[in-house]
């Protein structure tokens, strides 16, 4: 007792005297590695937070990433780019979005210079200057009537969110098609599919949603990548059925994809869905945003930081989200054994977005239900663009039979 007495004693009398040497190098190496970790656990959580919402808010202004170098007698050159030397017909944005254009096949690619000559199929409207210009993989531009000759009408929707711009395209059939374009995209996304199905006979309605520029925008503004969207398409199943529909398709791209098969999960309306054509679709988010985790160099424990973010209660005001996602719901390859319904999928394998692997997964696990068509070269939901008659083909020949 004496000894260990004499011991704090002598450490109090050290401590009056100054900083005990050795204690005081300790203390600062407690103190730094403190900071230090205080530091890494606060960079983690705010690139995860960053990350988290970057995925769901959705961009309003869309880059300017190409360059027209030079206009020809019926061709366009073009800086080369993934984009501009992909195969198959696009649209072209110019002169700050008061133009429109369309390309056509490549005539030329210049690998050494970096440049592209592309076929110049039409202009749409407006002038074709030097400089920068927009992408527009949707090729077509406007609504129904004015970018495919078919007739349309404009119809309001109204689902909790609020109003929901939508087009209607007449057919002579019972069974519809409901139209989902995807993330970051608008209505325009779906005009391709849209002269398949009028030759098939089927009725179309092409729905707006909730943050997609046209629909409404509830508190947050944000994208719920499918977890809330379903009602809005949901909207548009009632429509259909309330106006004379025996059954519905739903049609779907990338996150439109995610949407449909939240409805037919969760719908009261999903015994009337007879099939679906999904291309491109989210089958499984977490793959997703783990690819795009690795896509840009974040740390594994960043990525996962983010997804649960996602789907926590108490950081769903840090991601600005409405409320938690359930991404587990949202799993497809997990709950293939809860697929119910015929399944068109059309996806390609070099897929920079959403990668193919999950939509090969699905189809491996239920054969019985799901078609997969594979493309090549076509990048993200751009296989009508590559190919538009192998892409018609397949569509019809699908719905035909199950319908």
């Amino acid at each position: 007792m004496r000894a260990s007495h004499g011991r704090i004693g002598a450490m109090t009398e050290q401590t009056r005297r100054g900083p005990h040497p050795v204690l005081n190098a300790a203390l600062r190496g407690a103190l730094l590695g403190g900071a230090a970790a205080v530091a890494a656990g606060a960079l983690t959580s705010g690139l995860a937070a960053f990350f988290a919402r970057q995925v769901v808010t959705p961009q309003r202004v869309k880059p300017e990433d190409v360059e027209v170098l030079s206009v020809g007698a019926g061709t366009v050159t073009l800086r080369a780019t993934p984009d501009t030397v992909a195969p198959g017909r696009y649209g072209l944005w110019t002169a700050a979005g008061t133009g429109h254009v369309r390309l056509g096949e490549i005539v030329e690619h210049d690998e050494r210079a970096r440049t592209v000559t592309r076929r110049l199929l039409a202009v749409d409207f407006g002038r074709l200057p030097l400089g920068h210009a927009r992408w527009n993989q949707y090729y077509f531009v406007g609504n129904p009537t004015t970018a495919l000759g078919i007739a349309h009408s404009d119809v309001v929707l109204t689902s909790d969110a609020g109003e929901l711009p939508t087009w209607f395209v007449p057919g002579e059939g019972d069974v519809w098609a409901v139209l989902v374009h995807g993330r970051g995209a608008t209505r325009e996304e779906c005009l391709r599919a849209v002269p398949v199905l009028h030759r098939l006979g089927l009725p179309a309605l092409v729905p707006s949603y909730r943050n997609d520029g046209e629909g409404p925008s509830p508190e947050w503004g944000r994208y719920h990548l499918g977890d809330t969207e379903w009602q809005d398409v949901e909207a548009a199943v009632l429509h259909a059925l309330n106006h004379g529909a025996k059954g519905v398709v739903l049609v779907g791209w990338s996150m439109g994809g995610a949407i449909a098969l939240q409805l037919v999960s969760r719908s009261w309306t999903a015994d009337r869905v007879r099939a679906l054509v999904l291309d491109g679709p989210v089958v499984d988010w977490r793959a997703v945003l783990d690819y795009h985790a690795r896509l840009n160099r974040l740390p594994q424990p960043v990525g996962r930081l983010g997804l649960s973010m996602l789907g926590h209660t108490l950081a769903r005001r840090i991601v600005g989200v409405d409320e938690p996602l359930d991404l587990a719901r949202m799993d497809w390859v997990t709950r293939a054994d809860e697929l119910s319904l015929p399944v068109l999928l059309i996806h390609s394998d070099d897929d920079e977005f959403v990668p193919a692997g999950p939509s090969r997964k699905l189809a491996e696990a239920r054969p019985d239900l799901v078609t997969f068509v594979e493309f090549d070269r076509a990048r993200h939901t751009k296989e009508w663009n590559v190919d538009r008659d192998r892409w018609e083909r397949e569509v019809a020949r699908f719905l035909l039979e199950h319908l």
